[in-house]
C-alpha cells in the first residue's frame, strides 16, 4: 500500500514538472525579448552639437556648397561660412524694403544657394508680400525678379549657373533662365498650397510637397510630372529631401514618410509632435526627422527604422537639416544659431 502511494506521488511530481516546462520556456522567451528591447534602447546615442555658428538675426535658410555653409537671415543678410576653418568668408547685405506703412525694414532672406561663383538670394519684397530674386557675382548684386513682377516665390535653388528652379506659393514649379530672366516653363502641380521642394543629387529631378500631403516628382528640364506619391502623409508636408532614389517627408500629421520613387511605395515612422524638418544622408541609408516637441533630431536606419542617434540641443523650431556626409549634419531653427553635428 505504501509502495503504491509512493508511485502515485512520483507520477504527480513528474506531471507537475512536465507541465511547468512550457511556462519556463515562455518566461525565457519574454526575458529574451525584454533584454533585446533594453539593448535596443541603450543603443540610441545622445549627441550634443560639435560646433555652433552664431549670426545676427533669425536664420531662415541654410545650404551647403563644398566647404562653405550659406546662411540666410531675416536681417537681409547672406553669410558665407567656411565650416572647416570656422571663419566667415563673406557677407552679402540686401537693400531695405518698405512695409505696408511705408517704413523701411530688412528684406528677409528665406532661400539661399551657390554655384560656380554665383550666390542666389530669395527675399521678401516688402509691401504686397511678393518676392525678390537676386544673383550676387563678382561683388555685384543684381535683381532678377522685382516687386512689380508680383511673384509669390517661396523657394529657389540653382539647377546650374544659368537656371534656377522656383517653387511658387500656388504650388507651381518654374524653371527660370538667369540670362533672359524668363520662365522656361510653369507647371501647376496641384491646387494645394506649396510647402517645399528638393532636388535630387544630380539636379535632374525634384520633389514638390504641399498642404495636402501628396508629393509630386518632376523632370527638372521639362517640368514633366513623373510620379505622384501619396498615402503616407495625410496633411501638410513641411519639408522634403531626395537622395539616391529615396524621398523623405516631414509631416504635420506627425509622420516621417519615406518613399522609394522607382517602386512608388512608401512607409512612415510615427513621431510624437509635428515634424518640421527632415534630411537624408547622401547614400539614403540614414534619415533625420525632427520628431518631438523638444526640437531633438532623431537619426534612423532608413531600411530597418531603428533609431540610432538623437541630436539634443536645438532651442527653437527647426526649419532645415542637411547631411554633409554620412556622419556630419547641419541644422538651423528659428533663432540665431546654426548647429554642426558629428554622429561618429
Amino acid at each position: 500500500m505504501k509502495t503504491i502511494e509512493k508511485r502515485s506521488q512520483t507520477n504527480v511530481n513528474e506531471k507537475g514538472i512536465t507541465s511547468m516546462i512550457p511556462n519556463i520556456l515562455a518566461m525565457k522567451k519574454i526575458l529574451l525579448i525584454l533584454c533585446c528591447s533594453v539593448v535596443g534602447l541603450q543603443a540610441v546615442i545622445n549627441v550634443t552639437p560639435f560646433h555652433q555658428i552664431h549670426v545676427e538675426g533669425i536664420v531662415k535658410d541654410i545650404s551647403l556648397y563644398g566647404d562653405t555653409l550659406l546662411i540666410g537671415t531675416d536681417k537681409g543678410v547672406l553669410h558665407i561660412y567656411d565650416y572647416e576653418k570656422q571663419v566667415f568668408l563673406k557677407q552679402i547685405t540686401l537693400p531695405k524694403v518698405k512695409d505696408f506703412m511705408g517704413d523701411e525694414i530688412d528684406a528677409r532672406v528665406f532661400s539661399v544657394d551657390q554655384t560656380d561663383g554665383r550666390y542666389l538670394l530669395l527675399s521678401t519684397a516688402g509691401k504686397g508680400g511678393y518676392s525678390n530674386l537676386w544673383i550676387h557675382e563678382d561683388n555685384v548684386t543684381k535683381e532678377l525678379i522685382f516687386p512689380e513682377d508680383k511673384k509669390a516665390v517661396i523657394k529657389a535653388r540653382f539647377v546650374d549657373k544659368e537656371h534656377i528652379l522656383l517653387g511658387y506659393l500656388s504650388n507651381e514649379a518654374v524653371l527660370f533662365n538667369t540670362a533672359s530672366q524668363k520662365e522656361l516653363y510653369k507647371v501647376q502641380l496641384s491646387p494645394s498650397k506649396f510647402s517645399d521642394f528638393a532636388l535630387n543629387e544630380h539636379k535632374t529631378k525634384a520633389v514638390f510637397s504641399c498642404e495636402s500631403g501628396v508629393l509630386s516628382v518632376i523632370d527638372v528640364q521639362t517640368g514633366k510630372l513623373l510620379h505622384i506619391l501619396k498615402g503616407q502623409n495625410v496633411d501638410n508636408v513641411y519639408k522634403v529631401d531626395y537622395k539616391n532614389g529615396i524621398i523623405s517627408a516631414a509631416g504635420q500629421d506627425r509622420r516621417g514618410a519615406l518613399y522609394d520613387v522607382a517602386l512608388g511605395q512608401g512607409t512612415y515612422i510615427e513621431g510624437s509632435f509635428l515634424i518640421y524638418a527632415t534630411a537624408l544622408s547622401p547614400s539614403a541609408k540614414k534619415v533625420a526627422f525632427a520628431m518631438d516637441e523638444k526640437n531633438n533630431i532623431s537619426i534612423y536606419n532608413r531600411s530597418t527604422k531603428q533609431k540610432l542617434v538623437e541630436l539634443q540641443g536645438q532651442k527653437s523650431t527647426l526649419n532645415t537639416i542637411i547631411f554633409k556626409d554620412e556622419n556630419t549634419l547641419f541644422s538651423s531653427s528659428d533663432d540665431s544659431t546654426v548647429m554642426m553635428w558629428k554622429i561618429k
